[in-house]
C-alpha cells in the first residue's frame, strides 16, 4: 500500500505584458537545467502566461502532463491577476518564486523588475484568499530558485497527502489520557476525513482473519526482520494475523480518500482480548508510512503522517516522558556536548518505534507497566508481550507536533534536536534526547500552551518543511524552541 504521494511539479513562466517575453522563457529554460543538474523531475509548461486565458491554457497543459503541484516563476514583473489565479484554478500547491537580475551589463532591455512583480503578487494572493508557498528570500538566480523547488517537494508531498487522507480511530480515548482528547473540527477544516470505530468493531475483524493463508508470510518476514530479537516466536501468528486485519481495513475503508492513518485504543482491555500489545504491528506499519498512534491520539496520527510525508522515512510517537538523573548526565553527557542537564529528556513508548530506529540488540518484549496493572503479580508475562523495544538509535531528530485547542484553533511546535549516544538502562523504546534550551521550551511551550505529552519525532532536522507546512495549513502560533535572547511571553524576566 503507497501511503504517500510522488510530487509531480510543473514550471509555470509568467509575463507581463508589457516586459520582453522571451526574458521569461529564456530564464525558464535556465530553471529548468539547474533541475535536471539537481535531479529535480520538473515538467516544463510551455505556454507563458501574459493575460487570463494564457493562465487557463498553462493549468489544463500542465493537468494533462499529470502535474500535482506548481512553480509559478517570474520572469519578469509578472501579470498580477493571471498569475495568482493560476492557485485558484489549479488543485494543489503552488510555489511563487522570482527572478534575480543576472547581470549589470543587461539592465535595459535584459531587466525584468521581478523583484517588484513579487510584492504585487503577493497583495494579489491575499486579496484573493488564495494559499500559496512563497520561499523565505523568493528571488534568485536559476540555481537559487531550482533549491527553492528541492525545499519545495517536502512540503507540496505532505500538503498532496494531508488534502486525501483519511484517520481511522479504534476505541475511545482511555481513562485518564484525556490530553489528547482535542476537538477533530479543525482536522475536517483542513479537508481530513476522519473514521471512528469501536474496539469490537476491531476484534470482529481480527477474528475473521483467523487462518488467513497470507499469516506464514507476514510470520516469517517478522522473523527475518527481528532475528535475535524474536524473543516469543508464539506471538507471531497472532500479530501477523492483526497486521493483515489493519491492512485489509485501511483498504476497504479509505473510500474517497487515498491515504490512511491509524488512532487506536491500545490498553486496557486490548491486549486481554486479542492475546498480545499491539506496539510491535504498530511499528511496522509506520515503517511502511502507515502511522499508528497509540492511545487514539488522532492529532498524534497526523503529525506522524506529516512527519513521514517531509522526510520520505518512518517516524515515530514518544512520551515526552522523563528527566536525565543527575549522574547519568554527570557520567555521559556533560563535558562531552554541549548541553546543559535540562536541555536533556528521555523520549518513550512501550514500543512502537519502527525496528529500523532502534540500535543493535532491540526485540520483542513485554509491557511491565501494563503486565503489573493487567496480569498477577509475579507472573510470566503472557497477553501484555508484543512491544519493540530497544534504545532509540542517535542522531538528529524533530520532534513536533500539530494540536487544536479547546477552541478548535490550530497550534503547533517545532522542536530540532538529536538523540545522544547514551545508554538508557531502562525499558520501553527510549532514547535520551537533547534539545537546545528543552527546559525553557517545556515550561513556556509545552507546559505554558497546554501540550499533550504525546510528540512527533522525525528523523533527521525538517524545521524548515514544518514551518512552511504550518504556516500553510493556517497555523498561527507556531511555537519552537526559542534562544535565551529571545523570552518567551510568559517567561518571568526575574527568575
Amino acid at each position: 500500500m503507497k501511503n504517500i504521494p510522488e510530487v509531480k511539479l510543473g514550471l509555470i513562466a509568467v509575463s507581463r505584458d508589457c516586459f520582453v517575453i522571451s526574458l521569461s522563457e529564456s530564464r525558464r529554460k535556465k530553471i529548468m537545467d539547474a533541475c535536471g543538474a539537481k535531479n529535480i523531475n520538473i515538467t516544463e509548461i510551455t505556454t507563458t502566461v501574459e493575460n487570463e486565458k494564457d493562465m487557463l491554457k498553462a493549468v489544463d497543459e500542465a493537468k494533462a502532463a499529470g502535474c500535482n503541484a506548481l512553480v509559478v516563476f517570474l520572469g519578469n514583473f509578472g501579470p498580477e491577476t493571471p498569475e495568482t489565479l493560476i492557485a485558484k484554478y489549479f488543485d494543489g500547491p503552488v510555489m511563487y518564486a522570482a527572478a534575480a537580475e543576472e547581470t549589470m551589463n543587461d539592465l535595459i532591455n535584459g531587466r525584468g523588475d521581478a523583484y517588484c512583480g513579487m510584492l504585487n503578487c503577493s497583495y494579489n494572493l491575499g486579496l484573493r484568499k488564495l494559499q500559496a508557498v512563497i520561499p523565505e528570500y523568493p528571488v534568485g538566480t536559476a540555481e537559487d530558485i531550482a533549491g527553492m523547488i528541492e525545499d519545495f517537494v517536502p512540503v507540496a508531498r505532505t500538503l498532496i497527502g494531508l488534502s486525501s487522507l483519511k484517520v481511522i480511530t479504534f476505541g475511545p480515548r482511555p481513562q485518564d489520557f484525556f490530553a489528547c482528547n482535542a476537538p477533530i473540527k479543525a482536522l475536517y477544516d483542513l479537508g481530513i476525513e476522519i473514521e471512528e470505530n469501536s474496539e469490537l468493531d476491531l476484534l470482529v475483524a481480527y477474528k475473521q482473519h483467523a487462518g488467513d493463508k497470507r499469516i506464514p508470510e507476514v510470520v516469517a518476514d517478522m522473523a527475518a526482520e527481528l532475528g535475535k530479537g524474536n524473543r516469543y516466536p508464539d506471538l507471531l501468528e497472532r500479530m501477523a494475523q492483526f497486521e493483515l486485519t489493519l491492512l485489509d481495513w485501511a483498504e476497504a475503508h479509505k473510500g474517497a480518500r487515498d491515504y490512511v492513518v491509524f488512532a487506536d485504543k491500545c490498553w486496557p482491555a486490548f491486549p486481554e482480548q486479542f492475546g498480545f500489545e499491539p506496539c510491535y504491528v504498530n511499528s511496522r506499519l509506520a515503517s511502511r508510512g502507515i502511522p499508528v498512534a497509540c492511545e487514539v491520539d488522532i492529532y498524534g496520527a497526523v503529525s506522524e503522517y506529516i512527519g513521514t510525508c517531509v522526510t520520505g522515512a518512518p517516524v515515530t510517537l514518544l512520551d515526552i516522558n522523563n528527566s536525565v538523573p543527575q549522574d547519568m548526565y554527570d557520567a555521559e553527557i556533560k563535558g562531552k556536548t554541549p548541553y546543559a542537564l535540562t536541555d536533556t529528556f528521555m523520549g518513550f513508548h512501550c514500543g512502537n518505534t519502527p525496528f529500523c530506529r532502534l540500535c543493535d540488540g532491540c526485540g520483542i518484549q513485554y509491557q511491565l507497566i501494563q503486565h503489573r496493572l493487567l496480569e498477577p503479580k509475579d507472573s510470566e508475562p503472557d497477553f501484555t508481550r508484543g512491544t519493540l523495544e530497544g534504545d532509540i538509535a542517535p542522531g538528529d531528530i524533530t520532534f513536533f507536533r500539530l494540536q487544536s485547542a479547546a477552541d478548535t484553533t490550530l497550534h503547533a511546535y517545532i522542536a530540532q534536536g538529536e538523540v545522544l549516544p547514551v545508554a538508557t538502562r531502562s525499558f520501553g523504546g527510549i532514547g535520551v534526547f537533547a534539545i537546545p534550551e528543552m527546559g525553557r521550551f517545556y515550561r513556556h511551550v509545552l507546559i505554558a500552551k497546554r501540550y499533550p505529552h504525546h510528540g512527533a519525532v522525525a528523523f533527521g532536522h525538517c524545521g524548515k518543511a514544518l514551518f512552511t507546512i504550518f504556516q500553510y495549513l493556517g497555523v498561527e502560533d507556531i511555537a519552537y524552541n526559542q534562544p535565551k535572547s529571545l523570552p518567551y511571553k510568559t517567561e518571568n524576566p526575574f527568575a
